[in-house]
């Protein structure tokens, strides 16, 4: 393990933003995750865990405690299941199997992060989520103390939520099992109409597996949403907000709401998110509530490329980057009464201001 006492951590995050730890340990095996992790629960020492760091927003004034950076590694690829350790860099694992001929992931490809936060997240782009092919998640459990395996069912996943995103403070992914398909050569049924189109196929439809990887990665580099450190457009947590989903009755409400301020024509998008549930967009309503690509005239700026990515344009603070996103939910709820919920998680610092 290598520590290190009053360590940045901005370099360690897409934002690359927040201040130091008190301590940075990096663990390169499971058991040294574990042995990190009691070390903290014993001590009662506050307990940061950071793996590709593109999900976080760390506060200026840094983190007091220690702060586990997971550098495992692991790929292990037996017929169709895969077993990837929480340190593997996602998007070379999806490369990987696109290599191998399998489907399943290959339209998560350019996701930055970690294997160990996809499940966490349930971390999903262009019509697949990591919970169609996860089968278990190894995790050290804080509470009884033991590594445990859970099923793809315990994991009780849901849009850009699980288990683990429920109770942040207990468990630590440790590995992440999934079983993908073979379907000789072939990627998974193309469900997103954007990849469709652009690959110029119909929704169920089935491309080589290569084709479909490569069509996402240009699809996500448009947008600023595959990591360039020289381009201030990836300088970002991807997305900033989830999408919101309504109930029958809230959307009624918002649609009579785009009514009234866009005019009788307009429509807001719509897609059926379970029973008695309505999903919209959260870039539609950013852009049209003013907030266009580009806007700010500060150090962080909404993506020049994507209205749902706040961006760090190299000399931004956190709280920058919060009075943005603040600005962008307090527009978007007086507009159209819905107030967006930010994706990435916060540390030492809430978009609410608490």
């Amino acid at each position: 393990m290598q520590e290190l006492h009053d360590a940045p951590l901005a370099p360690l995050t897409t934002f690359r933003l927040g201040g130091p730890a008190t301590r940075l340990i990096t663990a390169a095996t499971d058991a040294e995750v574990i042995d990190v992790v009691r070390e903290a629960d014993d001590s009662g020492t506050p307990l940061l865990v950071i793996g590709g760091g593109s999900n976080l927003v760390i506060g200026d004034k840094g983190f007091e405690g220690i702060a586990l950076r997971i550098a495992t590694r692991g790929f292990l690829l037996d017929g169709t299941r895969l077993e990837l350790a929480a340190g593997e860099v996602w998007t070379d694992a999806v490369a990987r199997t696109v290599e191998a001929g399998l489907a399943g992931v290959e339209c998560l490809a350019g996701i930055p992060g970690s294997a160990g936060a996809t499940p966490i997240q349930n971390v999903g782009a262009y019509g697949q989520e990591v919970s169609a092919t996860i089968t278990e998640v190894v995790a050290y459990d804080r509470r009884t103390r033991e590594p445990v395996t859970l099923t793809n069912e315990e994991c009780a996943f849901s849009y850009r939520h699980s288990r683990f995103k429920a109770d942040p403070e207990r468990y630590v992914v440790l590995r992440v099992r999934f079983r993908l398909e073979d379907a000789d050569g072939l990627s998974a049924p193309v469900k997103y109409a954007e990849t469709a189109r652009v690959l110029g196929v119909e929704p169920g439809d089935r491309v080589p597996l290569a084709r479909a990887r490569e069509t996402v990665l240009a699809l996500r580099a448009g947008k600023g949403m595959v990591l360039d450190p020289e381009d201030h457009d990836t300088w970002s947590a991807g997305s900033f907000f989830t999408n919101p989903i309504l109930t029958d009755e809230q959307f009624t409400a918002f649609h009579a709401r785009v009514k009234e301020r866009l005019g009788e024509g307009a429509e807001p998008p719509a897609y059926p998110s379970g029973e008695g549930h309505t999903k919209t967009s959260a870039a539609w309503l950013i852009d049209k509530a003013g907030f266009t690509k580009g806007y700010g005239s500060g150090p962080a700026r909404i993506s020049t490329k994507h209205t749902l990515a706040l961006t760090n344009r190299g000399e931004a603070t956190t709280e920058d980057l919060l009075g943005l996103a603040r600005e962008v939910v307090a527009g978007v709820h007086d507009t159209f009464g819905i107030t967006l919920v930010n994706e990435p998680v916060t540390v030492g610092v809430s978009l609410d201001g608490r």
